[in-house]
């Protein structure tokens, strides 16, 4: 397979489509301007500094991160950055050094860490108070009034600014359809307005922070909610597909794995494309069982539609395995190009650590 400008694709390549992902971004920023609401996108999915100027292009002025190695690769182009993590004290040095650059904002859910920071920063920082409105994983279940007050309390300090609460409803990705997205979503709504309605007489200028690609996708309701977060949206996945956050022609990522080996015995390709280059999530519970990712049909301008009944069966470290109908398998030959969607575009991106454009110009990432 040959892309404009490119060499021919020899080994596992993750293809970006452009267009798609401009789309996906301006549709998020529309929906957040209607909304309302400050639209701080995560830059976790694609950690790309050229993919964050085409959110720049969108009007995006402030940015979401998961790690300070993160926010320092970002602060090279934005000074306004939320690393959406519990603060990690071990990386003291880090902090002070961005904080001196850029205005930035860490999440704390635990009063040895505020008091730790209170002692050791140099230059003023602003915190989230994460809280737990389902998700399970981290934070501060909402009626944990102590708790949250003893954080509040050490917010006295030249160097220390509460910006509000912080949430992420990733249980989101559990729904199986938009019905169940919007209640989770309603639900976390609900339970971050009565935390700002409670706190706000002390601090008038506090926020409360939303952020999951399904909540946003699928939601328009955003009433009392000061900023959006998701991140997954820039180029959505299978996953994002099943749960209904977005069509299988909005993913904007696709791996191009090299046919290595044929089985028509068993209806079976072999590609060059494993656990390294997709990881190794998956789906249950489809109609062909587990699934690693499903196959698109190649076009003149990239790929297609998803081709019934082919799709990723298994995964090794460097071997994928595709079953595909007899009257599909025959189209291929050792040698051949398999584009393949990914169940989680993150994890992929992460694992490629960079992108070819479908107009055959490479990007690079953290």
């Amino acid at each position: 397979m040959k892309l404009p400008g490119t060499a021919t694709i020899t080994v596992p390549t993750l293809l970006l489509d452009e267009h798609r992902c401009r789309a996906n971004i301006r549709k998020m920023s529309e929906k957040a301007a209607r909304a309302g609401v400050f639209f701080r996108p995560h830059f976790k999915t694609h950690q790309s500094l050229m993919i964050g100027r085409w959110l720049r292009e969108e009007g995006v002025s402030g940015i979401t991160v998961s790690s300070l190695q993160m926010a320092a690769y970002f602060s090279a182009e934005w000074d306004d950055i939320t690393v959406a993590f519990p603060v990690n004290i071990l990386e003291m040095d880090r902090i002070n050094l961005l904080a001196s650059k850029i205005r930035l904002n860490i999440l704390v859910e635990d009063t040895q860490s505020l008091s730790f920071l209170k002692a050791h920063l140099t230059s003023p920082v602003g915190y989230f108070i994460k809280i737990d409105v389902g998700y399970g994983r981290t934070g501060l279940l909402p009626d944990n009034d102590r708790k949250i007050n003893e954080l509040l309390a050490l917010a006295a300090s030249p160097n220390l600014q509460f910006k509000g609460f912080l949430a992420h409803a990733g249980h989101t990705y559990g729904c199986r359809s938009v019905a169940a997205i919007l209640a989770i979503h309603e639900q976390s709504r609900l339970t971050m307005i009565a935390l700002k309605k409670r706190y706000q007489s002390l601090f008038p200028d506090l926020m409360v922070s939303l952020g999951d690609t399904p909540g946003c996708s699928v939601a328009e309701d955003f009433t009392g909610i000061d900023e959006i977060r998701p991140g997954n949206f820039v180029f959505y996945d299978l996953t994002q597909a099943r749960i209904g956050s977005n069509t299988t022609d909005e993913i904007a990522v696709a791996l191009a794995c090299p046919v290595v080996a044929l089985h028509p015995e068993r209806n079976e390709l072999v590609v060059y494309g494993g656990g390294v280059h997709f990881s190794k999530d998956r789906m249950e519970g489809e109609p062909e069982g587990t699934v690693f990712g499903r196959v698109v049909r190649q076009t003149a301008s990239g790929w297609g539609e998803v081709i019934p009944g082919m799709y990723l069966r298994s995964l090794s470290q460097e071997h994928g395995v595709l079953v595909a109908p007899p009257e599909e398998l025959v189209q291929y030959q050792v040698g051949d190009i398999v584009m393949i969607l990914p169940v989680h575009s993150c994890m992929a991106a992460n694992a490629m650590k960079r992108y070819l454009t479908l107009e055959g110009e490479w990007i690079a990432r953290l």
